[in-house]
């Protein structure tokens, strides 16, 4: 009988938190494997979120460009969409950098384990592979990064042509001619931003009050009305309660703001109403793992409550479901499980992109949550309309928020819409981090001409007195 593998650290899932949970556990000499239930790595953000929905956002980008060339002093005379060249970008963007993974892996020694990975026992993993056949390895500890998948309600499940999710919607032939989006959240109004620019009549349906409702309360009144103007269709306190299928895509019946019952019809729609945790099926019954609304608990360092395993990514309790949070997480585990040093995350101080049309991107607290907070709080705003690259870009709508306390000028939150936004909040988030104030921004020298010069300038608003607005 063949002897049981033994590692020092098993990490289950290879998305963002499993992979470089794995590469940073090889690089500090543990003996790693990964465990991966499909036959390739990176998860859903490589595969069906993050990497290829930027990627037809740049292709939307360039149509668009095309589309107002005649702006720019371009004349395009012919030019059309070749979807199936659009999809075949994606994929190989896509596969490039799942090969990339793969050579990580080699690089630091870390093993791969094709299958479906369960607890089993104290530092012991069942694996299932593709064929049904089931084989135990055991390690020291353990990482779940078993990720997450879309909500989906009955009468809405996904049929992979009327009615979508995250998944579906990125392997359609073509691109329809209408489209309704339940849900104004990041993928909702990315997917909106999208299938607009590609000709596409877009409406959303959102059941709160306003759009991205995770943001500052501007911010979400901007992208309303962008969205608007752009001639994207989103209703507010829109609650949807049914599906139907018709013979020419789907009926969407919902209750308005006013409480009267509507219904539109549409060729296709997406659900977009967040994300659930790949908690179930992996063991957890048989540990003292702890569950919240089905994500698991862990302290500061990305502990569980059973001794030796760990949890990172989406799967663990109010974290936000973020790639770049979940890599953290996994560099956090594994960095702990070694026993070497290292710093919890501050989850206040995480950067948030959404790439929509207009993009936005936030750190921190909003100026709601700052005053909530007990803040006596100054907000400086500066609008994109001022700055001289976003004029020659001619993208001039939205604007930077700073948050900050009045006694000190400590940053409190940093709100942005506008112009590669998602580009720019990493300044925020380091200066937030350096604990930096507002007049340690309008202090530091912006080159011209650039979109930072926005943060340069709202830093300066903070006291009234910035310059080009």
């Amino acid at each position: 009988m063949a002897e049981t593998p033994k590692y020092d650290v098993v990490i289950i899932g290879s998305g963002p938190g499993g992979y470089v949970a794995a590469i940073r556990a090889g690089q500090l000499g543990l003996k790693t494997a990964i465990v991966e239930k499909d036959d390739k790595f990176g998860g859903t953000c490589l595969h069906v979120g993050c990497i290829p929905t930027k990627a037809l956002l740049l292709n939307a980008e360039v149509y668009d460009y095309f589309k107002h060339a005649k702006e720019y002093g371009i004349v395009c005379k012919e030019f059309s969409i070749d979807w199936a060249a659009i999809q075949a970008r994606k994929a190989k963007v896509v596969t490039k950098l799942a090969k990339g993974i793969e050579f990580l892996f080699k690089k630091n020694k870390v093993e791969s384990i094709q299958g479906y990975g369960r607890l089993s026992g104290p530092g012991r993993i069942t694996v299932t592979d593709a064929k049904g056949q089931t084989r135990e390895i055991q390690a020291q500890k353990i990482v779940l990064a078993t990720g997450s998948e879309a909500k989906t309600f009955p009468g809405f499940e996904p049929d992979g042509k009327t009615i979508l999710t995250n998944k579906e919607i990125l392997a359609l032939k073509a691109i329809p001619g209408s489209m309704v989006i339940m849900g104004a959240g990041a993928v909702g109004v990315e997917f909106a931003s999208i299938f607009h620019r590609f000709g596409t009549k877009v409406t959303i349906l959102e059941m709160l009050p306003r759009a991205v409702p995770l943001e500052d309360e501007e911010i979400s009144a901007e992208l309303e009305k962008s969205f608007r103007r752009q001639g994207i269709a989103i209703e507010t306190q829109a609650k949807v309660e049914k599906a139907t299928k018709t013979a020419n895509g789907v009926a969407v019946s919902y209750t308005g703001a006013d409480g009267k019952s509507q219904a539109i019809e549409s060729e296709t729609l997406l659900v977009a109403v967040g994300r659930s945790p790949n908690t179930q099926d992996v063991g957890l019954e048989k540990t003292r793992v702890k569950l919240e609304r089905g994500f698991v608990r862990v302290d500061p360092y990305m502990q569980t409550d059973e001794p030796g395993v760990y949890a990172v990514g989406d799967i663990v309790a109010n974290s936000p479901l973020l790639a770049h949070v979940g890599s953290m997480e996994g560099i956090v585990a594994v960095t702990h499980a070694a026993g070497k040093p290292v710093e919890p995350i501050n989850y206040t101080q995480v950067p948030n992109c959404t790439y929509c049309e207009p993009e936005i991107s936030s750190v921190g607290l909003t100026e709601r949550q700052a005053r909530e907070a007990g803040h006596k709080v100054r907000a400086g705003k500066f609008p994109f309309a001022g700055n001289s690259k976003a004029g020659i870009l001619g993208a001039r709508e939205g604007f930077v928020k700073m948050v900050c306390d009045e006694k000190y000028g400590e940053i409190l939150g940093v709100h942005m819409i506008g112009p590669r936004v998602t580009e720019m909040i990493a300044e925020a988030a380091v200066a937030m981090r350096l604990e930096g104030t507002v007049e340690d921004l309008a202090h530091t020298i912006h080159p011209h001409p650039t979109l930072t010069e926005a943060m340069m300038e709202a830093a300066h608003a903070a006291h009234d007195r910035a310059i080009h607005a």
